[in-house]
């Protein structure tokens, strides 16, 4: 299993990177592995400001449908608009091209109740 320590993890196995200001994330390569193959991602709060725990989006599966939280607070500035054609990259490469929205920190002090790679590790082997 694939888990970057350059990254922070949150409980519901989102990945987060901080590239200044911004926060880039998506789901881990655990996460897309229990979901299965990815059909459909559906991301509507671009531009809005939403708090950390709220839901900024939808992926859907063969099997299921699963909520995507804000693993902080913040604006979603961007989104990746090539999971539209292209949702199978969330499978293929979660931590690079299947990254999913870019939130503009509103709370730096946030990323602090973040999980390391080892507590992500811990809780996923548990």
């Amino acid at each position: 299993m694939n888990i970057p320590e350059n990254l922070k993890y949150t409980q519901d196995h989102e990945w987060i990177r901080i590239e200044g200001d911004i926060a880039v994330v998506g789901v881990t390569d655990f996460a897309q592995g229990e979901l299965g193959d990815v059909v459909f991602v559906e991301i509507e709060t671009e531009g809005e400001t939403l708090d950390k725990g709220e839901t900024f989006g939808t992926v859907e599966a063969v099997k299921t449908v699963s909520d995507l939280f804000m693993p902080i607070g913040g604006e979603v500035a961007e989104l990746n608009e090539a999971l539209a054609d292209d949702p199978e990259l969330v499978n293929k490469d979660p931590y690079g091209e299947g990254w999913m929205i870019k939130i503009k920190i509103a709370d730096p002090s946030e990323l602090d109740d973040l999980l390391s790679p080892g507590d992500y590790k811990k809780m996923i082997e548990a």
